[in-house]
Formats: structure tokens, sequence, C-alpha cells
């Protein structure tokens, strides 16, 4: 499907008749928008189209860019402050309230239309975008957010509610969604613009219901017995997702607006090189002979042999495999252009130097000059390193619908790790074994290698040990570009136990995103409520409250993650 048409579609239909007091009707004639039509006229389904790639590509954004970093999937080697090292200074959330905008239309417009579908989608929606941003600030506007066209001044200047108090309207419009799924009539719905379902309301119920586990155990800290009786209530209902033909996702559309890791390939190469592994992923991935780590990364273009014999800590040149006779190393791409697909050597003296040799070598994270790691004898801000790995090809391509690369919204997967973590707190959701391997499975299954299931799970370190540690790590890796919920369950469980790099300007993971300067400048007296409810921490550091490194309501009263 092509999300082009479907925006202009949108566009077109929002465009307001605008209407000036004229003379005569020759002149009021003149200023009628012949294609407009008025926001309170217009179809839901055309409103559905902007909201549901908005929101799915803005979660990619995060889970491919700042929270990849953030849990170390992924480095960057050039303008890498906010991947790599925190760097989330007045960081605006004005792209999140855009989409909350357009899905409060649809939602009104649903309420007038009295069709219970659309406002189930608009309440899920809303859930899952208020979700990503009290995940990410804390304490928001919510109970007078999206009402500026109201005279009222507490309007213009919205009030901060508290964490709780949106987590809490979070799961009460999650509950309200999936009550009016079970009535909905879908004869209305274009199956066409409902891009994540195809009108399905049964499929939009496990949807609402498994975004209810995520923020049911998301609160499981700080309000348990909430979380473990709506837990265990969805589980025994068995309506959520449960098989990876259910996930939630966005397929690729072949849209200007697709939020790959790749979106600006095609015009800028230096765009896909800044993105390189981390070791810290590199390492649990190669080991446990994880069969995903060739769908997600590439081998080093040159590996390092180690050589004692060799007079100098480094060759200065690269050899062809099999060829005793070296080239010389060439620029990114010329080397890329002419040697594509072939294999490359480079040795080095250990006795002289030290370099990762290995197939796949990630960056270290936090790194002084990432550009320059492992001897890259080419180093720049956005060049390729030669000795580190960076993504696998599949992300240099165009995409087409049904490919692997998809952004995902919640996953069976994901679904599984919720579960098992809750029968590892006691709670009955059943074995947490059984859970624990499903979303290992599931994971293998969307990115190609179901068939590798059964070696997989006899390697090392993978064979259940009935550990909280264990369980969130591979919960960890197979959040694979979907790191926002990664960094969540870091805050929340302390794992994986993540470290920082030499560049951090803390020795801790940061937890939370700064408010942008428009809420400093536009709305000063009431974000001052939200500073005073974050709690300083010995690594606040000379930012005060609103520090990447206080701790929101949810995290607070803990020792973790640190």
């Amino acid at each position: 499907m092509n999300i082009t048409k479907l925006y202009r579609g949108f566009l077109m239909a929002l465009i307001c008749c605008v209407g000036f007091t004229g003379c005569d009707d020759k002149l009021d004639d003149m200023n009628i928008n012949p294609y407009g039509i008025d926001p309170a006229e217009v179809n839901p389904n055309l409103l559905m189209p902007t909201i549901l790639a908005s929101a799915a590509q803005s979660y990619t954004d995060l889970g491919v860019n700042n929270m990849a970093g953030a849990v170390q999937h992924t480095q960057k080697n050039g303008w890498y402050g906010p991947h790599n090292n925190y760097s989330w200074e007045s960081e605006s959330w004005a792209g999140w309230y855009a989409i909350l905008r357009n899905n409060d239309l649809l939602h009104n417009r649903a309420v007038e239309m009295e069709n219970d579908f659309f406002q189930a989608v608009s309440l899920t929606m809303k859930s899952f975008v208020f979700g990503n941003i009290t995940d990410l600030w804390g304490d928001a506007p919510y109970t007078d957010a999206l009402k500026g066209n109201e005279l009222a001044t507490e309007f213009q200047f919205p009030k901060f509610d508290s964490q709780e108090v949106i987590y809490d309207g979070i799961i009460a419009d999650l509950q309200t969604a999936a009550t009016l799924f079970n009535s909905a009539n879908t004869g209305g719905v274009t199956a066409a613009n409902d891009l994540y379902f195809g009108g399905d309301a049964a499929a939009w119920k496990r949807f609402a219901n498994s975004l209810l586990l995520r923020y049911y155990l998301r609160i499981s800290s700080q309000k348990p017995d909430v979380a473990k009786a709506g837990i265990e209530a969805i589980y025994a209902s068995g309506d959520y997702i449960q098989s990876t033909s259910q996930d939630a996702v966005l397929d690729y559309t072949g849209g200007a607006s697709d939020i790959w890791i790749t979106r600006h390939i095609a015009l800028n190469p230096d765009d896909f090189q800044r993105y390189q592994a981390c070791q810290t992923f590199i390492s649990q991935l190669m080991g446990t002979n994880d069969p995903r780590l060739p769908v997600w990364f590439a081998p080093v273009r040159v590996q390092w042999v180690a050589d004692e014999s060799l007079d100098v800590a480094a060759e200065g040149f690269i050899r062809k495999e099999g060829e005793p006779l070296g080239v010389v190393t060439y620029p990114f791409d010329d080397f890329v252009n002419n040697y594509a697909g072939e294999n490359f050597t480079r040795r080095y003296n250990p006795d002289m130097v030290s370099y990762n040799d290995a197939e796949y070598v990630g960056l270290p994270p936090s790194l002084m000059v990432p550009e320059s790691y492992n001897g890259n004898p080419s180093p720049g801000q956005g060049t390729q390193n030669q000795h580190v790995s960076q993504l696998a090809d599949i992300y240099q391509s165009a995409g087409a619908a049904g490919d692997i690369l998809k952004a995902r919204l919640i996953s069976s997967s994901e679904v599984s790790f919720i579960l098992a973590e809750a029968a590892l707190k006691g709670w009955n959701t059943g074995s947490a074994e059984e859970h624990y391997y499903n979303g290992i499975e599931k994971s293998l299954i969307v990115w190609g290698k179901a068939d590798d299931y059964e070696r997989f799970i006899a390697e090392e370190g993978i064979a259940f040990d009935n550990t909280m540690e264990q369980v969130m790590e591979q919960k960890w890796v197979a959040s694979w570009t979907a790191a926002a919920e990664a960094f969540a369950d870091y805050r929340r469980t302390g794992f994986p136990r993540l470290e920082t790099g030499p560049q951090s300007p803390q020795p801790r993971v940061a937890l939370r995103f700064q408010y942008g300067d428009d809420e400093y400048n536009n709305n000063a007296e009431n974000i001052t409520g939200a500073l005073d409810r974050l709690e300083l921490t010995d690594y606040s550091g000379g930012f005060g409250k609103d520090s990447q490194w206080s701790r929101s309501w949810l995290y607070q009263g803990t020792t973790i993650p640190w």
C-alpha cells in the first residue's frame, strides 16, 4: 500500500473552508475551497492512516536511534551525542502531541457518529502515544492537553499530570477500548486505511489487551496488586496477541515517511555508515551463537589477523583473502564499489598493539573517538570503519511490502516474555519456562530463523534457568528495532546489566529525556510542579531536577537500575 496517496487524501480532507466577510455573494463564492472538508465532517477513515503510520514510525525511530544507543544495541561513529552519550537535552515531544491532536479529532468524530470501532481505535492509539510520552519524560500534560481550542486559560497552559495519573488513564482507556471492540460494527470501515489490522476489530482488541499487559507490568513495582490482577485477568481471557501473525506491525508502505534505519540511504550513504553494532550486543549474540546475528549485522569488511612475526604494529594495507599480495586501502565508496562481496584481512602484531580480530566487532558504548576504533585506517564522522560491523545488507534495501523490516508496536514475542516475568513473580500466568521459550521462538520466526530454534535453545546460557535476568536478557535481544521497550525494562529491572563508557557524562545509563524549551518558554508555571516531583539522584549533575539521571515516579523508592 502506498501511504503517500493516503496522506494526500487526509491532508485534502483537513483543508478547512476559509470564508471571509465579503460585500457580495460573488466574493463569498470566490473564497470557498471546492476541495475543502470541514474537520467537523471529516470521515474517520481519512484520519486513520496518518495517525497509525505516524505513531508506528515515531516508535520505530526511537527504537533504531536514541533508544537503540541507550540499550546498547548499536552505537554511531558520527554525530553520536544523543545516540551514544544520552545527550537528551531539551527533547521536544511536539511530534507525539501532533499525533494526539489528529487522534483527538478521530475520537470526537467517532463519538458524534456513535461509532464504537473508531472510538476504540482512538482510545488505543491515545494510550500508545501517551505511554511513550510518560515513559520517556515522566509527568506531562494529559487531562488538560489537546484542548487549546477552548477559551479557558487553563487549557492554553495545560497542567502537567503526574506519571501515576497518566498510567492510570492509559489503563482505563485501554480497558474501555477492549470493551468497545466487543460490539464494534466495522461495516463503515475502509479496510485499506487501517494500516495495522485491515478493519479487524478482534485483532484490535488483542492489541489493546496486549498493551494493557505492557502497562500493567510497567507499574508493577509501584502498584503490584493492580498489575497482578490485571495481568492475570487478561491471561485467563486468552484474548491477547499469541502468534506472530497477530503482531501489531506497520508493513513497509513505500511512502516517503517510512522510517527505517536507512531512511536517507538513497540520498546520503553516510547516514547508513554511521550505524555500527555495539559490542555489548555483539558479545551477547556471539556468546550464545544467536542465529539472528547475521540477519542484523554484517561481518567486518576487513578482519584483523594476529601475526607475531610482523615487524610493525600493523600492516598499512589490506589483503584479499587467499592472495598473498596486499592491495592499498581504499576510501569507503571505492572500496565498496570495487570490492563488494570480497573478504579482506589485515595483519597486526598482538605484542605491539591490541585489536579485536573477531568476525563481528562492535563499538564499545560511549567511546571517546568511535570513528577511530579498532585501527580504522580512514577515520572520519560518517565514514565506514572497515574493522567494525555495520548493519546487515537488508537495511540498505529500499524495502518492500512483506519484508521482515516492519515497524513493530508490540509483538507476540514481547507478550510471551511479559507472561514469563509475571510467572516468575508468582502470578497466575502459566509456566515461566514455556513463555520464555515461546518468546525466543517467536522472535526467531519474525527474523526468518525459525529452523534454528532447537539448536539455539540448547546453547549454553539459553536453556531456561528460572531467573529474571535471563528472561530480561532474551527480551532485550528480541526487542531489536523496538528498543524503547528494552529501555523501559532496563530502568524497571536493571537487566541487562549495562555499563557506560568513557565519554558518558555520568557513570550510569540515563533514565529520561529532559523537557523541551517550548515548555520552559510557554508553560513555565506548570512545568515547575513537574520538576518538583522528580527525584534528584547522585548523578543528576548540573541539570538539577530536569536531568537525564533524575527519577520519575515510576522509578522512585528503588535502587534499580542503579
